[in-house]
């Protein structure tokens, strides 16, 4: 009997996957896409992620990052990481060292989705194949979490991701988010010769819609060749009732997700695959419940306080200046999201 099952091979599903062969336990990943996946994300890893990934032997080629700046018009503040760089990494490039990792482990990468589950006291049935737990690491709009009965109700106020590349040499060395009344734009460099631009909002729109709310930014990529398609995703707010049922634990956005603006989501989904396994081990999936509360809750306290607040247009317009006024606390703020979760 196999020990585990991983629904996903996105960042969470292949850690969770890492973790548990280093643990000295048989794991096979289901993942029914081919190749490097791609995802509409911001691509910025925080150092705490950096450092969690290097731990894993998962070492992406990218750009360093020193720091995160908010811009609002001609206005900006900046805060430096305090401990060593992030790093600017494509997805894709993410998804490649993540897949090398996991072939250099020993893992098998089975190219199949999950169709049936039976779950029992003692071990769960995937698609014919025992096993003592299964970790549905299946996305932001997980089918696995719809249909052990935990998908939560909608959020009425729903925020969409939009990204794309541009090929031109990276200005600064920073991530930058550029507000504006209605949406952010977060800016990072992924290579030598490669921007990328992610947009959050809640209102529906085109890239190019959306774009043109930051028109210094707008002015400095007119004219440049794009170097992807526009990848988007959404509705960001997921909710999950609970992070197990069963034998089968979440992982990931899978788990429940609140939004993107604070950049997170890499080391989130370390820190929930460390914490499925040790909960694995110890054949305790309650304690994952636990231990899942823990690690996210610094991002899901921020993150929310953060997107509820800033839904107001006068708020969101205080942004930039309070963080002007308080670079202390600002820099604190950036610190803190920095480090592991």
């Amino acid at each position: 009997m196999t020990d585990l099952v991983v629904a996903g091979g996105g960042p969470a599903g292949l850690a969770t996957a890492l973790y548990a062969a280093r643990a000295g336990l048989s794991v096979v990943v289901r993942e029914p896409r081919s190749g490097d996946l791609d995802k509409a994300c911001g691509e910025g890893l925080m150092p705490g992620a950096v450092a969690a990934l290097a731990d894993l032997g998962v070492t992406p080629p990218g750009r360093p990052l020193t720091g995160i700046r908010y811009v609002a018009g001609t206005r900006s503040v900046a805060a430096p990481f305090r401990d060593g760089p992030g790093r600017g990494v494509r997805r894709t490039a993410l998804s490649a060292a993540f897949r090398d990792a996991v072939e250099r482990a020993g893992v098998t990468v089975e190219e199949r989705a999950v169709d049936q589950v039976a779950m029992h006291d003692d071990h769960v049935e995937v698609d014919g194949t025992r096993a003592s737990y299964l970790v549905a690491a299946d996305g932001l709009h997980s089918p696995l979490r719809r249909r052990a009965g935990l998908e939560g109700r909608p959020f009425s106020h729903r925020r969409f991701g939009q990204r794309v590349h541009f090929a031109r040499r990276p200005w600064t060395s920073y991530v930058e988010v550029h507000w504006a009344d209605s949406a952010e734009a977060y800016v990072t460099p992924v290579g030598d010769y490669l921007v990328g631009v992610a947009v959050l909002t809640s209102r529906r729109g085109s890239f190019d819609d959306h774009l043109a709310l930051f028109p210094a930014l707008r002015d400095r990529l007119a004219g440049v060749e794009r170097g992807s398609q526009v990848r988007g995703a959404g509705p960001l707010r997921q909710r999950a009732t609970a992070r197990t049922a069963g034998r089968l634990l979440l992982v990931g956005d899978a788990a429940g997700y609140v939004d993107a603006l604070t950049g997170e989501g890499v080391a989130l989904a370390l820190a929930q695959a460390r914490a499925a396994v040790d909960a694995i081990l110890a054949d305790d999936p309650a304690r994952y419940e636990r231990e899942w509360h823990t690690v996210t809750r610094r991002y899901r306290l921020l993150t929310a306080s953060l997107v509820g607040a800033t839904r107001l247009r006068p708020v969101r317009r205080a942004v930039v200046p309070a963080a002007d006024r308080l670079p202390g606390v600002f820099s604190a703020a950036v610190h803190t999201l920095a480090r592991p979760a």
